[in-house]
């Protein structure tokens, strides 16, 4: 449930901060008439994330074991592929991210009815789109892996709601002035440790694979530890609830974490490292009340 929190909590709130920058802007530009598209847009990609959602829980559910197992390993893998380009961008980005919204709403603005429609769509969408799929991929991987079935259970579900909860909540305080969040070091801490959250992800994606037959080597383990970590008591439910660790890992799934958490990783904090050292903090975007 934390990784799944964390997860909701990281993508919330940088949807929640594109809404606020969105809606501080027309507020302090005297375009306040032009709110109910910026939410409109919002409700939109709110309903298309929510359904491409559903579609991945229930749409495989009709097909052979084998062709479950392909379509899952393989939208894992494009999941750590999405959750990683998030990363990366939103440490490089996050200087830039006002400025570039305020010039997104100016030309929007300019143009027709649909326009700031649109930009809401595809700022707070895109974030919606990579948390449902990471989401799913992450919570199809520890529900397998502990019955065998390929539903999810409740409890990821609701530590990713409880996170985009907080985000919403962080949000609105920020736009109304009530906190001040230094976003280098969230996004520093959060990226690092979602890097080895992906790393899992990306490692049980190529056992679906492998269980698809698609890939070879399942039988083939690098380690069995079952005996010491036991996959049904408290550390190893925590253990697989946020890292996707697996007591019998094959040397393929430890090859496949190995080969992205080590580079990733270490590009991440060199990353980190060049990004100019002044502290990133958010103060309220605009002193007026929020339009309702």
């Amino acid at each position: 449930m934390l990784a799944n929190y964390l997860i909701g909590l990281r993508e919330g709130l940088e949807a929640a901060l594109v809404v606020s920058i969105l809606v501080a802007y027309l507020v302090k530009t005297d375009r306040r008439h032009l709110l109910p598209r910026i939410w409109a847009g919002v409700a939109l990609a709110v309903g298309v994330s929510l359904a491409f959602g559903a579609t991945l829980t229930y749409g495989p559910r009709g097909l052979t074991f084998e062709a479950q197992e392909l379509i899952g390993g393989s939208l894992s893998i494009v999941a750590v592929g999405f959750v990683t380009w998030m990363i990366f961008w939103m440490a490089r980005a996050a200087r830039g991210l006002s400025g570039e919204l305020r010039g997104k709403i100016d030309d929007a603005a300019d143009g027709g009815r649909w326009s700031l429609v649109l930009v809401a769509v595809l700022a707070v969408g895109r974030e919606g789109l990579e948390t449902a799929l990471f989401l799913w991929a992450a919570t199809q991987a520890g529900t397998r892996a502990a019955t065998g079935i390929s539903t999810p259970t409740w409890e990821p579900l609701t530590g990713a709601a409880l996170g985009l909860a907080t985000a919403v909540l962080l949000g609105y305080l920020i736009y109304r002035g009530a906190v001040s969040i230094n976003l280098t070091r969230f996004f520093t801490w959060t990226g690092a440790f979602l890097i080895l959250v992906a790393a899992g992800v990306l490692a049980y994606g190529v056992h679906d694979l492998q269980e698809a037959r698609f890939l070879p080597g399942l039988g083939d383990l690098a380690f069995d530890v079952s005996d010491t970590i036991d996959a049904n008591s408290w550390y190893g439910a925590l253990l697989k609830g946020v890292f996707n660790f697996s007591p019998a890992t094959t040397k393929l799934e430890a090859a496949a974490w190995l080969l992205y958490a080590i580079p990733v990783m270490a590009l991440f904090l060199i990353t980190i490292r060049r990004r100019p050292k002044a502290p990133a903090k958010v103060p309220a975007p605009a002193s007026s009340a929020p339009a309702a």
